[in-house]
């Protein structure tokens, strides 16, 4: 498994070890061990896994207080461009943007820490997308930000005529309205 750094303190993409023959491929997907190896001690208590189609959009979303998540994400299938905003307070990097494209042929992963606004667009004709979670999901303690937030200005790579986001998803507020 191979640790590239982000240029975001604790935000991390992940590359790990695939094996290929003629018979298809074999990589470990998570290895608590191999974690441990690079001092990322994380307890992750839930998985998740969505399927879209092309031109959905989910996101920004993140949770709060002592319900605040971690993430561990990847693409099963097709291919997303995976974002995040650092919405930490005190982070020297509070409002960068990182977005990266997970693709089932790259099998790369994206390792992100509590304290991160977190969506997705779908590039692909379908796609399914796995996470880990460290802590359960709490209605009480959901965020969000509008997902076309001028002041963020994220390309999503979908036309906006074709972009399918949720009611609740046009509804989050602006950057600088959010309450972490």
């Amino acid at each position: 498994m191979k640790l590239i750094e982000t240029g975001i303190q604790d935000l991390f993409v992940i590359e790990p070890d695939v094996f290929s023959d003629e018979r298809g491929y074999f990589f470990e997907s998570f290895s608590l061990t191999k974690f441990l190896k690079h001092h990322l001690n994380y307890n992750f208590v839930q998985d998740n896994e969505a399927k879209s189609v092309f031109g959905v959009i989910r996101g920004l979303h993140y949770q709060t207080n002592e319900k605040a998540q971690s993430k561990l994400v990847r693409v099963i299938q097709g291919s997303v461009k995976d974002v995040v905003v650092d919405i930490r307070p005190h982070s020297s990097t509070y409002g960068k943007i990182f977005s990266i494209e997970l693709t089932e042929t790259n099998k790369l992963q994206l390792l992100i820490p509590k304290g991160f606004a977190h969506g997705y667009s779908v590039l692909s004709d379908t796609s399914i997308f796995s996470y880990k979670c460290d802590e359960f999901y709490s209605k009480e303690n959901e965020g969000g930000i509008y997902l076309l937030d001028p002041q963020l200005n994220i390309d999503w790579e979908v036309p906006i005529d074709k972009a399918i986001m949720s009611e609740k998803d046009k509804l989050w507020p602006h950057f600088g309205l959010h309450k972490m």
